[in-house]
């Protein structure tokens, strides 16, 4: 073993102790790693940050922008919205839910698939008769298992068909992971359909900031438009009680109040006075063909200039104390939109516009980025924490989804590599107006991107220096005249468990390599022994820590480290008496 060898050994070791100790982020481990392999001459300098600028990161990155764009929208809630109402018990819910997460994390990455529905499964799971905490854990495995599928559906399958590429010389396509994937995806439904009653049920979980602030509620205004669709009628129609908002008054356009009944027929023009959290709110105007009140009223920006919709509490000395927003003059003298204003003490009833405001007052407001900080200041408004919100922003239905149609169309026929299409579908999507700039930065996980970036060149180093040669030739000796299926087990079971360690990500960049040198010297395919790696990585069903999914899921599902073994045990003995065969029928070991 040469000095080189030694010192590569040695970085990863330390590396691999660090992540275990769990004392320091897994970013900050990473790239003191890629600091002290420059310096130490393992990493040439020249080759340091090649990592940041290969194609996983932009694959990775992509992604998960489309999947903010594809959540943005809205078009997922509005789809399974017909099957709430069908969900009464939880042996119906879980399978449901967690097959439609599956379903998703085929086509996003798999933790965006995960964030678009886990709102929905929270306000599911607390109503009568559900659970929380059986709801999210069997659907953040769902979305390790549907995340298999394709090859941007999680970040193992993307590093490990780079792995190929380096090391064979092409890359895995889109869909050469779905026969094992989807094999694996099938079985594990069944799985979690039935063992989801191990789980604890009585767990309440943590609400989040963002879930505690998105409980507000507000009171907003909509116009009924002059082109209604059919089955859009009545009041009853309009199902406002299923969404969680409330009708508060009817106004027509001469001023007049009406009753608000529920066959009440529905007339153009007339304004409805609602109430809800601004998630609930924002849902209504997705779904519905409802205008807000004030959506046709311009609003004055500087060229270049993003629109934002913000929140501010009206503190004791503001001069907006006693004022209605139609006296305050906001859109006239401050270029702000009052869209909506929440009240903890009393209902709101009145009109927008016709609503004096009171210390403590919620104000949703929208103006141009650059008028609002001086309109804060000025009028003694404190913005709270930032969120997103819904309520305002303008939303593209179907934009998003026929742009990731059209990107994995594009993949599919090999139009297109992967990273060109998905960051086209990304760009894309911005440029629509989709997703603001500001929430594409937002959607991005700079955590993992660094981890990754930061990872690769070490990785490569020790490929490099002949240390992944020296490990492969240890394997091989002690695995010489075993079977090779039986190989082929011992490296996904040995994914799987490095992976809670390592991370998934570092621990195809180490395995994968590794994975072919054996393969290569016991005279086998390495393509299984890749797919075995990838799978094992991307399944680590036992911790909260090996996957973000999961750590996604443990604060509002109330989880304690070791409840994830209570489904994580059989679904990992699933996947690998599944798996190990699943991969040697599809991918041939000689």
């Amino acid at each position: 073993m040469t000095l080189i060898q030694i010192l590569s050994f040695a970085l990863i070791g330390g590396a691999v102790a660090a992540f275990a100790w769990g004392r320091f982020r897994y970013d900050v481990i990473s790239l003191v790693a890629l600091l002290v392999g420059v310096a130490i001459g393992v990493v040439p300098a020249k080759q340091a940050f090649t990592g940041f600028t290969s194609d996983v990161i932009v694959v990775i990155a992509s992604a998960l922008v489309v999947s903010a764009g594809i959540a943005r929208s809205g078009v997922i809630e509005t789809a399974i919205r017909p099957l709430l109402s069908r969900l009464k018990s939880l042996s119906v819910q879980v399978p449901v839910l967690a097959g439609v997460t599956a379903i998703l994390s085929m086509l996003t990455k798999n933790v965006g698939a995960l964030a678009i529905l886990m709102p929905t499964a929270l306000k599911l799971g607390r109503s009568e008769g559900s659970s929380v905490s059986a709801l999210l854990m069997p659907m953040s495995f769902m979305s390790l298992l549907g995340g298999l599928v394709t090859l941007v559906g999680t970040s193992t399958n993307i590093i490990v068909s780079q792995v190929r590429e380096e090391t064979i010389g092409k890359p895995f396509e889109m869909f050469d992971f779905a026969p094992v994937g989807l094999g694996l995806t099938l079985v594990g439904l069944v799985v979690v359909s039935i063992c989801w009653r191990l789980l604890p049920r009585d767990r309440t979980g943590n609400a989040g900031l963002e879930e505690v602030a998105a409980a507000a509620i507000y009171t907003t205004e909509a116009t009924i438009p002059d082109d209604l669709p059919e089955g859009l009628r009545t009041i009853a129609d309009l199902d406002l009680e299923k969404g969680g908002v409330t009708l508060i008054a009817i106004e027509r356009a001469d001023g007049q109040r009406v009753s608000a009944l529920p066959d009440r027929t529905l007339t153009p023009g007339e304004v409805l006075v609602l109430e809800g959290s601004d998630e609930e709110l924002g849902q209504l105007f997705g779904r519905l063909p409802l205008k807000q009140a004030r959506s046709e009223e311009k609003l004055e920006t500087r060229e270049k200039e993003e629109v934002r919709t913000v929140e501010a509490v009206i503190q004791p000395d503001s001069p907006l104390i006693g004022l209605s927003a139609q006296r305050a003059r906001l859109q006239e003298e401050h270029g702000i939109k009052l869209l909506a204003v929440g009240r903890s003490s009393q209902r709101i009833t009145k009109r927008l516009r016709e609503v004096t405001l009171r210390a403590g007052d919620v104000l949703l407001v929208q103006a141009g980025e650059k008028a609002l900080p001086p309109f804060l200041a000025s009028q003694m408004l404190l913005p709270l924490a930032e969120r997103a919100v819904r309520l305002g922003n303008r939303r593209q239905r179907f934009g998003p989804v026929l742009i990731l149609a059209a990107a994995i169309l594009l993949v599919a026929l090999n139009v297109a590599p992967v990273a060109v299409a998905f960051f086209g579908a990304a760009v894309a999507i911005v440029v629509i107006g989709a997703l603001p700039m500001r929430e594409a930065y937002d959607a991005l996980e700079p955590e993992v991107l660094v981890l990754i970036g930061a990872l690769t060149p070490i990785s490569e180093a020790v490929q490099h220096t002949g240390g992944t040669g020296l490990i492969a030739a240890g394997l091989a000796h002690l695995l010489a005249g075993a079977a090779p299926i039986l190989v082929l087990g011992v490296l996904m079971v040995t994914a799987m468990a490095c992976s809670p360690f390592l991370h998934n990500a570092p621990t195809v960049l180490v395995l994968g390599p590794i994975a072919v040198s054996v393969a290569q010297r016991l005279h086998l395919s390495p393509d299984a022994f890749l797919m075995a790696v990838a799978t094992g990585a991307g399944c680590d069903f036992l911790t909260p820590i090996g996957h973000q999914c999961n750590t996604l899921v443990m604060g509002p599902g109330g989880y304690r480290f070791w409840d994830y073994g209570r489904l994580g045990l059989p679904l990992s003995i699933m996947v690998i008496a599944v798996g190990v065969p699943l991969i040697a029928w599809v991918w041939p070991l000689t």
